[in-house]
Parts: C-alpha cells; sequence; structure tokens
C-alpha cells in the first residue's frame, strides 16, 4: 500500500516550570540554577546532550530572573555593550564560531561589572569546545559547571509523555510501560522515537500503541 500524504498538526513544545519534572537526574541542576550563592561572579554552565532538558530551565530561569535569551552563534554580530544591560542566557555556546569568541569573552567581563547573572548552555563541557582564544578558555573553566544526567525512568516517562503532548498526542494505557525498558536511555533517542512513531502514524495510517512502538523499537539502527 502506498504511503498516504502526512499533514502533522504543529510541535508546540511546553516550556513552562510547571511543565518540568524533577526526578533525581536534574534536582542537581535545578537546584544550583535556582541558588544564586552557586553562581560565583554570577555565572554558570549547564551541560547536556540534546533534548536533555537544557533549553526548558534555561527558559525556565530566564522568566523568572527576567533575562534575554540569545545564541552564541552569531554572537559577533550583537552589541554585546547593549545585551550586558540585563540578566542574559547564550544558548548553545558549544555552536560558537572563531568570531564569536572575543564577544563571548566582553560579554563576561561586562556582565561581571553590570553585576547582571550570565547562564550559558552546551552539550559539551568548556574543555571539549576547541576554544582557541586562551582569555575565553579561562573565564569558561573558572565557571561553575552543573550536568544534566541520563534520564531515570521517572523522567523518561514524563519526557516521552511530554514529547507526545506536544505533538497532540494522547497516549493508549499502558503503552509508557511497554516502550521504557524497551528504549534506549537518552533524551536523544527518546526525541527520534516520538517522531518516528508520529511519521508513521501519519504516513501509513497506523494507530499509536504497541504494535507500532514495537515495530520502532526492534528496527536494527540505519
Amino acid at each position: 500500500m502506498p504511503e498516504q500524504l502526512a499533514f502533522p498538526l504543529p510541535t508546540k513544545t511546553a516550556l513552562g516550570r510547571e511543565n518540568f519534572f524533577v526526578s533525581e537526574a536534574n534536582q542537581l541542576a535545578v537546584a544550583t540554577l535556582e541558588d544564586a550563592s552557586m553562581w560565583p561572579n554570577g555565572k554558570l554552565i549547564l551541560c547536556g546532550p540534546p533534548a536533555s532538558g537544557k533549553t526548558h530551565l534555561a527558559h525556565v530561569w530566564a522568566g523568572e530572573a527576567g533575562a534575554r535569551i540569545i545564541s552564541g552563534k552569531g554572537l559577533a554580530a550583537r552589541d554585546i555593550a547593549q545585551e550586558a544591560q540585563v540578566p542574559l542566557v547564550v544558548e548553545d555556546i558549544d555552536q560558537l564560531t572563531p568570531k564569536d569568541e572575543t564577544p563571548l569573552f566582553h560579554l563576561h567581563n561586562l556582565m561581571l561589572a553590570e553585576g547582571h547573572p550570565l547562564l550559558m548552555t552546551t552539550t559539551r563541557p568548556p574543555g571539549q569546545l576547541g576554544i582557541v582564544l586562551p582569555d575565553l578558555m579561562s573565564r569558561l573553566q573558572g565557571t561553575t559547571l552543573v550536568a544534566l544526567d541520563a534520564p531515570d525512568d521517572a523522567l523518561l516517562s514524563v519526557v516521552l509523555t511530554k514529547m507526545f503532548a506536544d505533538r497532540q498526542i494522547n497516549l493508549p494505557g499502558g503503552l509508557l510501560d511497554y516502550i521504557l525498558p524497551r528504549i534506549e536511555r537518552s533524551f536523544a533517542a527518546a526525541r527520534r522515537f516520538v517522531e518516528e512513531m508520529d511519521r508513521r502514524a501519519l504516513s501509513e495510517g497506523k494507530p499509536i500503541g504497541k504494535r507500532l512502538a514495537g515495530e520502532i523499537l526492534n528496527r536494527a539502527p540505519e
């Protein structure tokens, strides 16, 4: 049977504090974000793999701190002095280009001078970012780093439920209990699984359930 045309509904990601589930895998990161005394010089790096909740936590903190959120990539095109006038989140510093390094170094100094907190997110710790500018490397290595751990069952269950809900999909009873012992223990794997479930349900007209989940989970990696 030929595949049906798929017309997916828009994915709406919920990023409020009430949508973030705290478990043993992320409670240290949450506690650190909420305690300014754990931010020496008002700086913090939040590190975690893709889809681990970094962006969600950053948005929660930004909302509570009145912070602006900008991307690390493209800092060279921004007015750094203007950005330093308010609390700031610099997302994805692992995507810095060489020309963005000097602006980020100056941003560290300006934020400290202005007395505003600076939160940075990354998929890798500073030592693995290939930073060329020694002064920036020194600033990053002197910044407290808190990591998001791999999800435990409680967190992975909530993450999967949220990812399906973002796609406006209600899960049948018992499906999560079927998925959890079979899926790779990572946020990225959870995201890939949900995307594939949604795509195949739409294109093949199959219901969201254990049969489709089993087909996807048992399929050999491409």
